[in-house]
C-alpha cells in the first residue's frame, strides 16, 4: 500500500530498496531553501542493519502489512523448530536460528507469535517472560544485602543469569526472554 512519506510513523514496515525495513524514528524537516523532507531512521527486518534515509514529503513509500499468527511449539530437531497453528493445526518447520538469543527460553507447548509477509515467515517471537528453576547458585555470603549485589546462577535450561543473593537452588524465577535477565521470584 503506497503512502505519502509524511504519513510514515514509528513502527511502520516499508519495502525500500528491495528489503523490508521497520521505521525507528522520523523527523519532518523544512529547510530554508528547497522542499520539505522526512528524515527516517530504519532497521532492516531480516539483516538488522540500520539506514538513515531522506524522503521528499510528496514521495510515495510502499508500506507493507505483516500477518501475525499464534503457533504452538512442538519440538526441536536438527536445528529446526516445528510449530503448529493453534486453529488450523497446520505445521511449519523453520530454522532454529530465527529465534536468535531467545532459543534457550523456548519451552514445550509454548505459544509463540510468527510474523508473515506474503505467506513467508519472517520472525518468531516468544512471550516476554518465562518461569524457570534455578539448578545451581553460589551460597549466600553473610552480610550481603539484596539491593547491592547479584550472584551468578544456572537455570534449568542451562543459561547463566545474575540473581539476588537470597535465591538458592530450587527457587523458581521469572526471566525476560528478550535479554535473559532476572525479573522477579516466581509466585506460588
Amino acid at each position: 500500500m503506497d503512502v505519502n512519506a509524511n504519513d510514515l510513523k514509528v513502527g511502520n514496515i516499508v519495502n525500500h530498496k528491495g528489503k523490508l525495513w521497520v521505521i525507528l524514528k522520523t523527523m519532518h524537516t523544512q529547510p530554508g531553501k528547497g522542499g520539505a523532507y522526512i528524515q527516517a531512521e530504519m532497521k532492516a527486518l531480516l539483516e538488522g542493519t540500520k539506514l538513515n534515509e531522506r524522503f521528499r514529503s510528496s514521495e510515495r513509500i510502499d508500506r507493507v502489512r505483516l500477518d501475525e499468527e499464534i503457533y504452538q511449539f512442538l519440538f526441536l530437531q536438527d536445528d529446526m523448530i516445528t510449530l503448529m497453528h493453534k486453529e488450523t493445526f497446520e505445521q511449519i518447520t523453520l530454522p532454529s536460528d530465527i529465534l536468535g538469543d531467545a532459543l534457550p527460553f523456548l519451552q514445550d507447548d509454548m505459544d509463540v507469535t510468527v510474523l508473515f509477509y506474503d505467506g513467508k515467515p519472517l520472525s518468531v517471537t516468544l512471550p516476554e517472560t518465562v518461569v524457570l528453576e534455578i539448578v545451581e547458585a553460589e551460597p549466600t555470603i553473610k552480610g550481603q544485602t539484596a539491593t547491592s549485589s547479584y550472584k551468578p546462577a544456572i537455570l534449568s535450561n542451562g543459561e547463566k543469569i545474575m540473581v539476588p543473593p537470597y535465591l538458592e537452588a530450587g527457587a523458581r524465577v521469572v526471566v525476560d526472554t528478550r535479554d535473559g535477565s532476572f525479573v522477579e521470584k516466581a509466585k506460588g
